[in-house]
């Protein structure tokens, strides 16, 4: 029965992705620099901007790149008008690790506090950087040094399901 509800919940995630004409709606995230970060001699603040899409279980952007230690301001916005009603969180994890932290957050079903208290944030030493879960109408800000190693670094939602397609990556280069 369980398997059976995880299967559907990302079938559902995977159909919800696809507009009405069969294009994938997801763009490139634009970057600003907020301003020097005086602690680091390489840093700038990088400020990124996701977005949850008031229809479709994906982010706004796809992909945005950092330098390796870089200061990084994340905001993760779920619009009021989301039309799912849905809340959405934003995990950064180990690069290669998406799948493996998705599938551990579609089991989080079966604990009774996954969704409330663990904010729908799967037990994982794979996860690097995490938000809670934002309701339709909220904004959350988290605030991070980009790891020192360059490579890709997914980015998920981990409410059950959800992040088979609503997912990016955090390129970090040199």
């Amino acid at each position: 029965m369980k398997n059976t509800l995880i299967a559907l919940i990302t079938l559902t995630t995977i159909i919800a992705s696809v507009n009405a004409r069969g294009e994938d709606v997801v763009k490139k995230a634009s970057v600003k620099v907020v301003k020097k970060a005086p602690q680091k001699a390489l840093g700038e603040i990088v400020e990124v901007t996701l977005t949850a899409d008031k229809i479709q279980f994906v982010y706004d952007i796809k992909e945005f790149t950092v330098k390796p230690g870089q200061k990084v301001k994340l905001t993760l916005v779920n619009p009021e008008e989301s039309v799912t009603r849905q809340p959405h969180n934003v995990l950064i994890v180990k690069p290669g690790t998406k799948d493996t932290v998705g599938m551990a957050a579609n089991l989080g079903l079966s604990d009774p506090e996954f969704l409330t208290t663990k904010n729908a944030i799967p037990e994982s030493e794979d996860i690097l950087f995490a938000s809670s879960l934002v309701q339709p109408g909220a904004e959350e800000t988290i605030e991070f040094d980009a790891p020192d190693e360059p490579g890709d670094y997914p980015y998920i939602c981990t409410y059950p399901g959800h992040w088979a397609i609503m997912n990016g990556v955090m390129k970090v280069v040199p």
